[in-house]
């Protein structure tokens, strides 16, 4: 736009954002229809494609049309009367339109300043997305949201940062296209076809996921848009004419074939969208909106970015889905693949396929250096470079990943010659190989549903996997057959043509001929294309397991789920396989462990060749914990077979910001060796520090902020050396959820409450989790002697207590007074009080079965205080600082925040606070932490330190406790602004101390002590 386009474009929207001014409907036609043509939209007046007062039969006219997008003006919005009317109107405009055209119409009412958008639900127009334009809106946010509705721009540069803004889930094109797709997926759920593919699909993500798959509807939905989005793109990297292709051949790859690019699009779970009813037109939009980029030069893994930007943040971390950066994926490709021309490089946890990508980048620019005709060239990548991943849509995206590494100007040169892209959906660590996949020398898989339906198998000889481009062939042909006998609805066809084509030898006639009748039965049920998607891409990992096909280098992320979050049989399968390797830690740290490690000595086992190389991103943990010293010995055994690695370096990447993992991260190198020679991970590791550049992707744009520097790590002590205070300590009570509990007194009324009795009403925060934050406060009258004095992480800071929260807690003695418990009812308020919020628990608890008692009192750690003590020491949970105090209130309750113990003298109690609250204890601590997310998980590893018990006869430890007192009485004597956040009065606390005159004191008897 130029400067004075731009102007009257401000001028404008200024004119839109307007509700005071004086306009008519026809006005505001005339400025919406500007906008349009002058707003940068790829919109031209000469073109006619925004027209005004266009019939649409019978006497209707839409105010404005543009494309697939009719838009309906109103004075004033407002009125729920006028909106309602208006949403009547729009109605009718779009369903006959969409009648007319045979494609989705999006329908968009706006007043100027209020701008929603509209799709079909059945014969329901429902509002998919909303704007709300001020006079403060940026004009390019206006326009954005037009051109996400109306997807009439091209050429946009697919940027990370474009794809979230005109993809992502917060904006418009998103909202619009994914309203639709659950509204047809709801529409059709119950078909046969939609059934088994959701079912296959929430199979095989359990698998992948354990625990923390969420198994809704919503997600699989999410899944489809992804795959779908995915599989327009890989059309679009080859420059076809998406805009105009049938929607069938778009998602079945048709054009692929042709084309001879292989395992790209396949039938898979997510194709149901073209079997059901309007699921054209569903399609035809989609590929409209991809269809505005250009995909021709792609320089990351923008999938990834897709999948991030869609899927949200809370269940991408409930799955522990997290991808890896592509400057740190190009670097470990980097470090491992250095000979890339005679190196095979396998990911078997390919993700959205960014190690992939990167691998193939780095061979294909070794062809062209060594100056490699393109055919030779695009033959050796797939045969080169390859991934394997459990999760489909992670395939799916990976697949295309492939394709936009090896870029539209070698895709579409007429010399490449046939591509099969080597991207396959399997399970790496192979758990149940030898019950389920494989059976007496053949590949198994059955195609009933817990015998629901039938029980039958597809069953397949393992030589025929020796040639897996064959067997590929083969599978494919069985099910265009099956689908060709069910559209004749003949008997099963005779595959003597297939045998001699393929040379399959006549011992396997039978077999295969059993499977083409079992195929023909599944089309029959309506559970037909999938098989063929789900057998060939099972298959593949046992064809990379065979010793004649193991690569030379293992690069990736591999999945990081932890034990705590796999179903059952997962974990007893986990831990049986971790045992026969020597990776089992026990199950006092069961919770720590996670598959990892069992997953990088899997595939070392199964997939690289003898002194083949390795390198992987992996938790922290890895590098220093003791759980994890089985795995850091390199020796993995299994029965009847030893695995040897030969670590040789890692990286601590746990200290750079911002994180970009949930938990601290590092990358171990290592290779495959001879029996009886496998090396240790070395204790001495390359520390990197430093600040990420925001939205930096390539490893030239990250590598000048990052500061590499030798560093030996320090071991967990196991338990040794552990100070004797650790079992003394104890976590606080879980008071939760807090509205039931937590108050605030009340003002009791001219007429007051009696004796004894006192007015509550819920004490909130604005953290509370649904769905209680949406509830109502509580509030009643409480006899006072339950109304308990609370301490929280807020109420501590170094040395000083502040004042506490409370909560109605029914407590009597060392007892809780629960609904069922005979002596509640001689407290009628409190009986009332306590069925009120237990009737709500049980009402609105989700998935926790625990009584509201039992929640409150869980492990006792609230009747675990009782009766309480005079003196104790507590410090709180959260922090890269310890923070601890003396508590002096036995009728007060530790929450869940905090950590307390009893000490037996004041002396002992200062004694602990010196040590605790002294900078050098957090400088020692640190270098046990294994996660690097601020190390704010101090308080696990304090009691790791051998702080002694104290000894009232040793100079040492009473000059530590004269100290303590002397810090307590200056921190007691700060004038604190206690209506302050309680981090900032800590950190004014810690700065306190550093000025002490006894800070150095204290900073050398500590060092002394704990030395």
């Amino acid at each position: 736009m130029t400067g004075a386009v731009q102007s009257d474009v401000q001028e404008l929207v200024s004119r839109l954002a307007d509700r005071d001014r004086l306009r008519s409907e026809a006005t505001l036609q005339a400025d919406v229809r500007q906008l349009l043509l002058t707003g940068g939209l790829n919109l031209s007046e000469h073109d006619m494609t925004v027209d005004l007062e266009t019939q649409v039969g019978d006497g209707r006219r839409i105010d404005v049309e543009v494309g697939f997008t009719a838009i309906e003006i109103k004075k004033d919005l407002s009125s729920t009367a006028v909106l309602r009317d208006a949403i009547g109107q729009l109605s009718g405009y779009v369903k006959a339109r969409t009648r007319q055209a045979g494609q989705r119409y999006v329908g968009v009412l706006t007043d100027g300043a209020d701008w929603r958008a509209y799709h079909l639900n059945g014969d329901i127009l429902e509002e998919a997305n909303r704007f709300r334009l001020t006079k403060r809106t940026p004009v390019a946010d206006l326009l954005l949201w037009l051109e996400g509705v109306l997807a009439t721009t091209t050429g946009v540069k697919p940027t990370p940062m474009e794809i979230r803004r005109r993809l992502g889930a917060d904006s418009v094109s998103y909202s619009i296209d994914s309203a639709t797709l659950i509204a047809l997926y709801n529409a059709h759920k119950n078909l046969p076809t939609v059934q088994m593919k959701r079912q296959l699909w929430s199979d095989l993500l359990r698998s992948a996921l354990g625990t923390q798959f969420a198994d809704d509807d919503a997600l699989f939905v999410e899944h489809t848009l992804l795959v779908n989005t995915a599989e327009i793109i890989a059309h679009l990297v080859l420059g076809l004419p998406v805009r105009s292709m049938q929607p069938a051949s778009l998602m079945r790859g048709e054009m692929f074939n042709q084309a001879q690019l292989y395992g790209v699009i396949e039938a898979d779970f997510f194709d149901w969208v073209i079997e059901v009813p309007e699921g054209d037109g569903f399609v035809r939009a989609l590929a409209r909106r991809l269809a505005r980029f250009d995909w021709d030069d792609v320089e990351h893994d923008v999938l990834k970015v897709l999948y991030e930007s869609v899927i949200s943040a809370e269940t991408r971390k409930a799955q522990g889905e997290y991808y890896t950066p592509d400057w740190l994926a190009e670097q470990v490709v980097s470090e491992c693949v250095t000979d890339p021309l005679q190196q095979r490089v396998l990911d078997p946890s390919c993700g959205s396929g960014t190690f992939l990508f990167h691998s193939a980048r780095r061979y294909l620019a070794a062809t062209e250096a060594a100056g490699i005709p393109l055919r030779e060239a695009l033959h050796g990548l797939t045969n080169h470079v390859a991934g394997i991943d459990l999760h489909p849509v992670a395939v799916a995206l990976a697949r295309v990943t492939y394709l936009l590494a090896i870029g539209r100007d070698r895709l579409t040169d007429e010399r490449r010659g046939p591509i099969r892209v080597p991207v396959f959906l399997g399970d790496s660590v192979q758990w149940d190989q030898r019950l389920d996949l494989l059976d007496h020398g053949h590949l198994v898989i059955r195609t009933g549903e817990d015998g629901q339906l039938f029980e039958s198998e597809l069953r397949f000889s393992e030589d025929l996997l020796a040639d897996v481009y064959r067997f590929d062939d083969l599978v494919n042909t069985l099910a265009d057959l099956a689908a060709d006998q069910h559209r004749a609805r003949g008997t099963v066809p005779s595959l003597a043509h297939v045998f001699r084509r393929l040379a399959i030898e006549s011992e396997y006639h039978s077999g295969i001929t059993a499977n083409l009748r079992l195929l023909c039965e599944l089309v029959d049920q309506d559970r037909n294309h999938i098989w063929s998607y789900y057998v060939r891409n099972l298959a593949r990992p046992m064809w990379l397991s065979r010793p004649e096909n193991r690569v030379d280098v293992l690069v990736g992320n591999p999945p990081w789920l932890s034990y705590r979050h796999m179903p059952a049989r997962m974990q007893e399968r986990f831990k049986e396989m971790s045992q026969d390797r020597g990776l089992w830690k026990g199950f006092e740290v069961a919770t720590h462990q996670d598959l990892s490690g069992l997953f990088i000595a899997r595939a070392v086992q199964q997939y690289l060749t003898d002194h083949g190389k390795f390198g992987f991103v992996v938790p922290n943990p890895v590098l220093d914990r003791p759980y994890w010293t089985g795995f850091r010995s390199g020796a993995f055994h299994e029965p009847g077979e030893r695995i040897d690695v030969a670590f040789t370096h890692s990286w601590d990447l746990r200290r750079l910001r911002p994180h970009f993992f949930p938990r601290g991260s590092a990358v171990i190198f290592g290779h495959r060796t001879t029996h009886g020679s496998s090396k240790p991970l070395p204790k001495t590791t390359q520390r990197w520090t430093g600040t990420l550049p925001r939205g930096a992707a390539s490893w030239q744009h990250v590598e000048s902020a990052i500061s590499r520097t030798d560093a030996e790590l320090v071991y967990a002590s196991e338990g040794l050396n552990d100070s004797p205070y650790r079992p003394r300590f104890a976590n606080g009570a879980t008071i939760y959820p807090r509205l039931l509990f937590f108050v605030q007194r009340q003002q009791a009324g001219p007429l007051g409450l009696g004796a004894g009795r006192v007015k509550v009403r819920s004490d909130r925060a604005s953290a509370e989790n649904k769905p209680w934050k949406d509830l109502p406060d509580l509030d009643g009258v409480v006899e006072s002697e339950f109304v308990r004095p609370v301490y929280l992480g807020e109420c501590v800071l170094p040395y000083r207590i502040l004042p506490p929260r409370h909560a109605v807690l029914p407590l009597q003695g060392t007892e809780i007074l629960d609904g069922q418990h005979r002596e509640i009812d001689r407290y009628p308020d409190l009986a009332r009080w306590w069925r009120q919020a237990e009737e709500l628990w049980l009402k609105h608890r989700s998935s926790d079965r625990l009584t509201l008692a039992g929640r409150l009192n869980f492990q006792n750690d609230l009747t675990g205080q009782l009766p309480g003590t005079a003196l104790r020491v507590v410090y709180g949970k959260s922090g890269m600082h310890v923070s601890a105090a003396l508590l002096e209130a036995p009728n007060g309750i530790v929450e869940h925040s905090l950590y307390w113990a009893t000490v037996t003298s004041r002396s002992e109690g200062l004694y602990l606070l010196a040590i605790l609250n002294s900078p050098a204890l957090t400088e020692l601590v640190r270098p046990l932490l294994p996660y690097g997310k601020d190390e704010r998980h101090i308080d696990k590893y304090v009691w790791e330190l051998p702080i002694p018990t104290y000894d009232n006869t040793n100079p040492q430890h009473l000059r530590l406790a004269e100290i303590g007192q002397s810090e307590m009485n200056r921190i007691a004597a700060l004038d604190l602004d206690i209506s302050k956040n309680f981090v900032a009065l800590r950190k004014l606390v810690r700065q306190h101390l550093l000025d002490s005159p006894d800070a150095d004191e204290l900073d050398v008897l500590v060092r002394e002590l704990l030395d």
